[in-house]
């Protein structure tokens, strides 16, 4: 049964928060877990979604802002239907990761956290995303992409542009 009678969120999602904040030694150690599996249901980060979020863990709302300030995985505004990730830390790097960046850009139009005006795509430049072994790599929403080209970047654009590619964000 969740603690807060008007929640925003789906009931599973608000008895998988009642629970979260059960088995940490601190409620507040819940609250990172909770804003990512907020951010995926709801798509961002809102203003109704610190609000419960705060209220779930007893903190302040400023509290849950500061945490949500610091983490550049938590987004404060939509994103696109598909969430294109392009790594750019050391390994992806020198194998093309900025290729790759600089492609997504000029292919989709739009830049760093930016949203295509149809709001298909969004695309964001991380510092990891664990495939230092098949660099250079993306991720979009949480499906791999790895030992990227330009032409294989097309055609994974392509395939989600044709609603080919898993949506699940």
């Amino acid at each position: 049964m969740s603690t807060v009678a008007n929640t925003i969120f789906s009931p599973e999602l608000a008895a998988r928060f009642d629970h979260l904040v059960t088995i940490y030694p601190l409620r507040r150690s819940a609250l990172v877990p909770m804003l990512l599996y907020a951010q995926d249901e709801v798509g961002y980060i809102s203003d109704a979604v610190v609000a419960e979020i705060a209220q779930r863990i007893g903190l302040l709302e400023l509290d849950v802002r500061n945490v949500l300030s610091y983490y550049s995985m938590l987004r404060t505004k939509p994103a696109g239907k598909y969430n294109v990730q392009v790594c750019t830390n050391i390994s992806c790097m020198l194998r093309g990761g900025y290729e790759i960046l600089d492609h997504c850009k000029s292919k989709l139009g739009i830049g760093h956290k930016q949203v295509t005006p149809d709001g298909a795509f969004s695309l964001e430049e991380v510092e990891c995303i664990g495939a230092c072994c098949w660099a250079p790599a993306m991720q979009v929403n949480y499906d791999f992409h790895d030992n990227l080209t330009t032409i294989k970047v097309d055609e994974i654009l392509e395939n989600y542009r044709a609603g080919q590619g898993k949506d699940i964000k």
